[in-house]
């Protein structure tokens, strides 16, 4: 795999965001991104999600989809999930911002190796949230649009549904091997360096405030 990491320009969808505690990156680096229900599963995994979300995600049926099933990412940084986890609200334990990591897959390579996934164009769990399938990719970036999932700002007058589209996520069906994980944003040199004491090239790690709160 080429050792570079860049920040994408906002006309195209580059990334598959997601987010998770830095303590958890070694785990992830030897056996990659695994279902909750896996025998794989990190016994000692450090969540930092909203359990209440996980909950509707594992009991309820969207559009026949059971999420739970699925490896969730976002399609951008920045977003209202995000913000909970670095406030602490929701009952959500409160994280500093470089705590946090973003681990990227590229949408290329989701599409190349032929995954079975579902996307939608909102949050997933919004009762008018259109899903599609891996076949839609193909107009991925007209179903999507970069300008709302790279927004910094979400809550508008003139626009009451950009909270919603911003949330748009990627679902992964298959468990994800370390070796397609393009890479990390991280929040400052402190959390890079940390990730590079873990054995990770200094080129896949890119420090990237504005992603956070």
């Amino acid at each position: 795999m080429a050792c570079e990491l860049v920040k994408p320009h906002w006309d195209k969808l580059v990334y598959a965001h997601r987010l998770t505690h830095i303590d958890n990156i070694p785990y992830i680096l030897k056996v990659g991104f695994v279902h909750q229900s896996s025998k794989k599963a990190n016994p000692n995994y450090v969540p930092i999600g909203d359990t209440s979300i996980i909950k509707v995600r594992n009991d309820d049926l969207h559009h026949g989809y059971r999420l739970s099933e699925y490896i969730p990412f976002y399609f951008g940084p920045h977003t209202p999930m995000l913000l909970v986890i670095q406030s602490g609200r929701n009952g959500v334990t409160k994280r500093d911002p470089e705590e946090i990591v973003h681990c990227v897959v590229r949408i290329d390579t989701i599409i190349e190796q032929g995954w079975d996934c579902i996307f939608t164009d909102g949050h997933a769990v919004a009762g008018i949230t259109e899903f599609y399938t891996k076949t839609d990719l193909t107009r991925l970036d007209e179903l999507v649009k970069v300008e709302d999932v790279y927004a910094r700002y979400w809550k508008d007058e003139l626009d009451v549904d950009l909270g919603r589209r911003k949330q748009a996520e990627i679902l992964l069906k298959n468990e994800i091997l370390a070796q397609y994980i393009a890479g990390f944003f991280v929040y400052n040199e402190e959390a890079k360096q940390k990730m590079e004491a873990m054995g990770i090239d200094s080129c896949r790690i890119c420090v990237a405030p504005e992603y956070y709160f």
